[in-house]
C-alpha cells in the first residue's frame, strides 16, 4: 500500500511540477518528493485535499464508490472519519485488524476521529472493510497511472462479469471450498457438475472463465480460489435482478422434486401495511444472521442456496432499473 500511495500522489499531480503543487497545497517547502519517494506519507485527508486543489471530484468518487455513504465536505475539510465509522459499522475493530495487519488501537482512534491515518493505512483500511480499494482509487486517478493496482482492478472487473455471465460461477466456487474437494488427489473432470447437476461442458467453461479472471488458480491438487467473485451492483438493477431471478428460477425447478433436507414453504397473509415492513425487516435479519453463521462455520461440507421471498401486492410501483 505505501507503492500505491507514492503512485495514487504522482496521479493526482498529474502534469504539475512538485514545486508547483507544493505551492498550490500552500507548503513552503516541497513534501511531494518525499511523498512520491515514500519516505513519508500525508495523511489521508491531506491526499483527498490535494485531489480537490488539482480539480477531481472527490466527493463525487465517493459517492460512486460507497452510494449509501456518502462523503461529506465541511469549510475545514472531507468528514472522512465519520466516513469511514459508517463503512466500517458492519465489521468489528478485531476483524478489521486481522484483514488489514493493522492495529486494533489505531483503527479505533481513526474510525473516532482521534488520529488520522496516513494514506497507505487509509488504503488498507478501506481494502479491509470492502475489497474494492481498485474502485475508489480508479474512481479519483486514472488506474493506469497507479500501476501497483492495475492489474488487479483489471482482474476485479473481468471477475465482476462472470457472476452475471454465468451464475453457476458462484456455486461451482462454494464446491471448491468443501472439504470433500480438497481431499481429492487432483481435480476430477464432471466432480463439480455431478455436484450440481451440471454439465462437464458448463464445469469446464466456468472454470476457464474463473481461471482466466484470475479468481481461482489451477494446482497439482486441483482449482483453489484466489480472490472473491463480488458482484457489481453499480451495473444497474436489471442486470442485478436477472442474476436473482436465475435462482428463483434454480428454486422453482428444485421445489418440484426436492431432496430430502430441502425446505420450501409458502403462507399467503393479509397484513396491515405496519406489520408488512415489520415482516420485511425481519427477513432482513434473518438473512444477516445466515451470512454470520456461513462465515464463521467451519469445515466446508454443504453447498447450499438461501432465497429469501416476500412479494406484496400493495399497489407499489416498480423499482427504477
Amino acid at each position: 500500500m505505501e507503492l500505491v500511495a507514492q503512485q495514487f500522489v504522482r496521479a493526482v499531480r498529474g502534469s504539475r511540477s512538485q514545486q508547483a503543487f507544493a505551492r498550490r497545497l500552500g507548503y513552503r517547502a516541497n513534501p511531494l518528493t518525499d511523498w512520491e519517494h515514500g519516505r513519508r506519507y500525508p495523511t489521508a485527508q491531506e491526499a483527498l485535499r490535494a485531489a480537490a486543489l488539482a480539480n477531481i471530484d472527490v466527493v463525487a468518487a465517493f459517492a460512486r464508490f460507497t452510494p449509501q455513504v456518502p462523503l461529506e465536505k465541511t469549510r475545514t475539510g472531507f468528514e472522512l472519519a465519520s466516513w469511514m465509522a459508517a463503512l466500517c459499522h458492519t465489521s468489528s475493530i478485531r476483524e478489521l485488524s486481522e484483514r488489514s495487519g493493522l492495529s486494533r488501537h489505531a483503527l479505533g482512534r481513526w474510525l473516532t476521529g482521534a488520529r488520522k491515518p496516513r494514506l497507505p493505512e487509509f488504503f488498507l483500511l478501506v481494502d479491509a472493510a470492502t475489497a474494492r480499494l481498485t474502485d475508489l482509487v480508479a474512481g479519483l486517478v486514472p488506474i493506469a497511472q497507479v500501476p501497483a493496482l492495475a492489474e488487479r482492478h483489471s482482474a476485479e472487473q473481468a471477475a465482476r462479469t462472470i457472476a452475471f455471465e454465468e451464475p453457476w460461477s458462484e456455486a461451482v466456487l462454494r464446491v471448491l471450498e468443501t472439504a470433500d474437494y480438497k481431499a481429492l488427489a487432483e481435480h476430477v473432470d464432471g466432480y463439480i457438475a455431478g455436484r450440481l447437476g451440471l454439465t462437464l461442458a458448463q464445469e469446464q467453461l466456468i472454470l476457464q472463465r474463473l481461471e482466466a479472471a484470475h479468481v481461482v488458480s489451477r494446482t497439482a491438487a486441483g482449482f483453489a480460489e484466489r480472490q472473491a467473485l463480488n458482484v457489481d451492483t453499480r451495473g444497474g438493477k436489471r442486470a442485478l435482478h436477472a442474476l436473482k431471478a436465475h435462482w428463483a428460477d434454480v428454486a422453482a425447478r428444485r421445489a418440484v422434486k426436492p431432496l430430502q433436507r430441502d425446505l420450501f414453504a409458502y403462507s399467503m397473509l393479509s397484513v396491515s401495511r405496519a406489520d408488512y415492513d415489520r415482516i420485511h425487516e425481519l427477513l432482513r435479519g434473518v438473512y444477516r444472521e445466515v451470512r454470520s453463521i456461513v462465515a464463521a462455520s467451519q469445515p466446508a461440507e454443504c453447498v447450499a442456496l438461501l432465497n429469501l421471498h416476500l412479494l406484496g401486492w400493495n399497489g407499489e410501483p416498480e423499482l427504477a432499473d
